[in-house]
Parts: C-alpha cells; structure tokens; sequence
C-alpha cells in the first residue's frame, strides 16, 4: 500500500513543473489534502528534481504542509483548558525552525527545573524560592536579555534562546515561566503593554500584606527581562502611571498560557516584518486569529 501510494506521489510531483498553471494548482491540491507523513516523500522529490522551478514548488509545498500541521497542533494545544507552556513554545518555535530537536530542548529543560528543584524547601520565603530560580537561571546558566539587535527573529525561539542563552524580553519571560511552573512555584504571566512581568500569586499571603480594598492574589511582581528582580505593587503603580498607561482593573492580574503565546506571536511577526519575511508574517498572523479566536470563544 506504502509502495502505491510513493509512486503515485512521485507521479504528482513530477508534474509540478508543468508550464500549464492550471495543472500545477490541481497537482499542488492533491498533494495538498496528504498528511505531514508525505514530506519525507517530497524531500526525497526534491533531490531527485533536476529542474529549479520543480525544486522551488516542492519547497512552497512542504513549507504548506508543515504550517497546516502546525495550525492543527496550535488549535488542539488551546482547547486545553490549562495549556502546558512549554508545548505552546516548542509550535511556536517549530514554525521558524522546522528542524527543532524536541527531546533535546525537554532534556534541557528537564536538567534546568531539577536543579532548581533540588534547592527549594518549605523552610524558604515566597522571595527566597524566586531568588534561587534567578541563581540558577541568570549566574549557573547564563541567560540573559540581548542587548541589540532585539527586532531579530530568532530572539522570539527556543531553539536559539537554549543556544545562545540570549532572548528578547518576551521569550526570556515565557522561559522563566516555564522553568518556574514546573519547579513547582505558582508563577503566572502578567500581559503589561511594554514589558512583560510575571506575577507569584499566594491568595492567603496577599490578602495580609495588601491593604483592604485591593483584591488580588498577586503577593509581588518578577521581571526577567531584569534578572528576575522583584516589584511591589505600589512601585509597578507608579512606574506604570510615570509611563502614562492607563491603569485598568485587570492590568495588574495574572493573564492566560494561550494569551502569553499570542504576545510571543505578536513579537515575533514585528520581528519578521522587521527584517522584510513576509510570508512568515502571513503564517504567524493566521496563527494569532486562531488562537485570539479561541480566546473569543473560551469568554462565550
């Protein structure tokens, strides 16, 4: 069955360099409604293929078929109703660099929250927990915020962030969440307009050392983009009054993992239409009216 199907998809790919535009759109909708299984099938094509044009077709093709089944994994990863952040980063990531060795970032990752995890115990402070994080993350593994260039894509990707221990604010905020999370620490994202902040929510320790009419369960604010350091609230307050914007009931709040990923998507089209890929930016945008559309309809 394998060895019929391979030949009938050989059979469509040596069509695609067919002059005649309307025989290449009906062999480009045939292999279109296949599986992400038949990209090994057109990669093989592609080495084959002694004409350019072919060879450039093949190539739009496989790039299709991989951001379809990338839109599918994104739809299935929001319909979680706490979707893991690390499988949100890694289809994030994947759309830039196809290639992304999975089991190496979880192995990576994995070594990261166990030692962190190893440090932790009840006897320390909410404040103490966060600065062993910052420890591990910031002095043993070096990570830190670019200091140019920060419009360049490959800033927005784990893959590269891992590499080069270098991200953007917003990928070294989602990083940071991640490691945190699953550290066993109740670190949130919090969506601040200019920089992204992470919040460590404790309901019980909040409510002591707030006074009576602010009702949150946040007990302080990190930001990763600064070393982990740590902001009270009153102190966001006024930077976020000195930098005139608009304090609204739920600016302060934790947000979602589905909303944390479309900010990553948000910075990484601005990158990608930066430095002139416009199809990429068509990819990421179709991807953010997805995952906004489920937003929509999870408020339903």
């Amino acid at each position: 069955m394998r060895g019929e199907r391979k030949l009938r998809i050989r059979a469509l790919v040596q069509l695609l360099d067919d002059p005649d535009a309307h025989v290449y759109r009906c062999i480009e909708e045939e292999l279109l409604k296949e599986r992400s299984s038949i990209i090994p099938d057109l990669e093989e094509a592609w080495e084959l293929a002694s004409d350019e044009v072919c060879q450039l077709r093949i190539e739009q093709l496989i790039g299709r078929i991989r951001l379809r089944e990338t839109f599918r994994q994104v739809a299935s990863w929001s319909r979680h109703p706490e979707p893991d952040l690390l499988e949100g980063f890694i289809l994030a990531s994947r759309y830039h660099n196809p290639d992304l060795n999975e089991k190496r970032i979880r192995r990576i990752v994995e070594e990261i929250w166990k030692k962190i995890w190893i440090e932790l115990n009840n006897s320390l402070t909410s404040i103490e927990k966060i600065t062993v994080v910052n420890h591990v993350l910031f002095n043993d593994y070096g990570f830190r915020v670019t200091p140019g260039e920060q419009s360049h894509p490959r800033y927005c990707f784990l893959g590269q962030l891992l590499e080069e221990r270098l991200g953007n604010p917003t990928s070294i905020a989602l990083f940071y969440n991640i490691i945190a999370r699953k550290a066993g620490l109740p670190v949130k994202y919090v969506d601040l307009p200019r920089n992204p902040l992470l919040a460590y929510i404790d309901r019980k320790v909040a409510a002591k050392v707030h006074p009576p009419e602010v009702n949150t369960d946040v007990l302080f604010y990190i930001n990763p983009a600064n070393k982990g350091s740590i902001t009270g609230r009153r102190e966001l307050e006024y930077l976020l009054r000195k930098m005139h914007i608009e304090m609204t009931p739920s600016i302060l709040e934790a947000s979602s993992s589905l909303r944390l990923l479309v900010r990553l998507l948000e910075i990484s089209e601005q990158s990608f239409a930066r430095n002139g890929q416009e199809e990429k930016v068509a990819g990421i945008s179709e991807m953010i009216h997805l995952l906004s559309h489920k937003k929509r309809q999870g408020r339903n």
